[in-house]
């Protein structure tokens, strides 16, 4: 059975566009199925395809399956079967021994920026970078499939 244990937080806009960052990472993801339950994701980028498939998200942790898939039959599955989509660049940013992913979104989501660290227990205590302003782990409007439903430019 796979367990993610992650945690999101909303980011300081001006200390990250001062941070020092890696080249960041687009990705173009869909979703095939999304419920408050569970959601089907297939996500493509350069390279790569993946189709992933999450349970509900109880405090910071859910039931996640990942497979990675040919990159041109997750583009496929992107046109012909996507319910919504969104697409973001990821930024990997390594900070006291832990790896944060960092999404700036691009599209009807622009200007929303979330870093999201994965954990071993809900429980695991981390050091905060900097550039890190506010946790949302509970607030559903931040989860990826809502975004697709729900844009970041509808809310701001």
């Amino acid at each position: 059975m796979g367990k993610e244990i992650e945690r999101k937080f909303l980011i300081d806009q001006q200390k990250w566009d001062k941070l020092a960052k890696p080249a960041g990472k687009l990705f173009r993801q869909g979703y095939l199925l999304t419920d408050k339950d569970k959601t089907v994701r297939v996500r493509a980028t350069a390279s790569k395809g993946f189709l992933t498939i999450k349970g509900q998200t109880i405090g910071a942790s859910r039931l996640e399956y990942e497979y990675e898939i040919p990159v041109n039959e997750a583009v496929e599955l992107l046109d012909n079967f996507a319910q919504s989509e969104l697409s973001k660049t990821r930024y990997e940013i390594a900070n006291n021994g832990k790896l944060w992913e960092i999404d700036v979104f691009l599209g009807k989501n622009k200007g929303l920026i979330v870093a999201e660290i994965e954990l071993e227990s809900e429980d695991e205590t981390f050091d905060l970078p900097d550039w890190v302003a506010q946790e949302v782990t509970e607030e559903e409007k931040y989860y990826n499939s809502n975004l697709t439903l729900s844009p970041y430019q509808d809310w701001v």
